[in-house]
């Protein structure tokens, strides 16, 4: 692809009169260029083409060159953040960190997925990172359920939302919280605390470094896995995940 571009503008060079290092092209030679090259690529689409998917790889290379990057970086704050909310077994060999927002339909359409692995998986660790992406209701929602650990009531509260469907507004996340056994007037006086509001600021801006721009995304053996997942994709990157870790 390459060598056909540099043979477009070759024979547009050749179509204008030889100038001096030191002179730069008249307008008029400039449009023959133009008009050559231009030519060319009509002629030739699939060069275009071919140059703009060739782009299309080398930013996603380049984003994902920058996401293990940052990953590395951020190894801690990912997988050993103590304010974040675990999942399974806290000693797991495997850890799967979730990005996730309680009014994603693709963050529930996973959420079965990863509670059977939980509970086929002892050595399963998973990682919350509340990332509310979705509005206002989302940050309710993330708000609530942070302020739900005050009242050991984090795990119910997760599930219940996760397992919610439809629309959530306020009023459905103050349902859903009640029918777990929250004290729904308690965890709002709770909601806005500065330590809340900390660790929202915190995950956005972890999720922002990683390069995270959507729910749900995991990150798993320092490998950013960006949408929804099925159940082979988990089972084969926690596999990859052990299989790296024994080698």
């Amino acid at each position: 692809m390459i060598s056909r571009l540099l043979l477009a503008l070759c024979l547009a060079a050749a179509c204008i009169p030889s100038v001096r290092a030191a002179d730069v092209l008249t307008p008029a030679q400039t449009k023959e260029v133009e008009r050559i090259i231009h030519d060319y690529l009509v002629k030739h689409p699939d060069v275009l083409m071919d140059a703009i998917a060739a782009a299309a790889d080398k930013d996603k290379a380049d984003k994902v060159a920058r996401s293990d990057e940052a990953i590395r970086v951020h190894h801690d704050e990912l997988y050993h953040d103590p304010e974040s909310q675990i999942g399974g077994n806290p000693r797991g060999d495997v850890t799967v960190v979730e990005f996730f927002d309680y009014r994603c339909p693709y963050c529930k359409l996973v959420q079965p997925a990863l509670e059977g692995l939980l509970r086929s998986d002892p050595n399963l660790r998973v990682v919350y990172k509340e990332f509310p992406i979705l509005g206002a209701a989302s940050t309710y929602a993330t708000r609530m359920a942070l302020a739900s650990r005050a009242q050991g009531k984090y795990d119910a509260f997760h599930h219940a939302m996760m397992d919610t469907k439809g629309e959530i507004d306020e009023s459905v996340v103050d349902r859903v919280a009640a029918s777990v056994g929250i004290d729904v007037a308690r965890a709002k006086a709770g909601m806005t605390a500065p330590a809340i509001d900390a660790l929202i600021k915190k995950d956005y801006a972890l999720a922002d470094d990683v390069n995270i721009s959507g729910t749900p995304s995991f990150v798993i053996a320092d490998k950013l896995y960006p949408g929804a997942m099925t159940l082979d994709e988990l089972k084969k990157a926690i596999a990859d995940a052990r299989q790296s870790h024994a080698g």
